[in-house]
């Protein structure tokens, strides 16, 4: 018994150590896009505030005062707003949502223009 040899055992690797995923380095596309537009400088963290006109007059002044956008400064502005609420801002509280939905009635007002179609098309009495 001895002269018994020593029993080479091949061991697995314990699951997620054998191979580390790479860090997804796009997490947070929404993110880069509303910091680093190259449509609009934006003023910082302007989607935080919870002034809904100065929003609006601030993504005006933006949108007015770039010239590397590819539509008109209303709709430019409008778009950024739109695109933080649905994607960006996904994980946003309600109070902040509201805020942000009153900044685009506010937009319009300081633009002059009318109330969206389809908004304006909704009747009271429809359930």
């Amino acid at each position: 018994m001895a002269d018994r040899k020593p029993v080479e055992r091949r061991t697995r690797a314990k699951s997620g150590t054998a191979r580390k995923q790479p860090k997804r380095t796009r997490r947070r596309w929404s993110a880069s896009v509303t910091r680093d537009s190259n449509a609009l400088d934006l003023d910082r963290s302007v989607f935080t505030w919870k002034d809904p006109h100065r929003i609006a007059l601030s993504l005006k002044r933006s949108a007015e005062r770039s010239h590397r956008r590819k539509s008109g400064p209303y709709r430019s502005a409008m778009s950024m707003l739109t695109f933080y609420v649905n994607r960006g801002g996904r994980n946003l509280p309600a109070s902040q949502r509201r805020v942000l939905e009153q900044a685009k009635g506010e937009l319009r007002k300081v633009f002059r223009r009318k109330q969206s179609s389809t908004v304006a098309r909704r009747s009271p009495n429809r359930a």
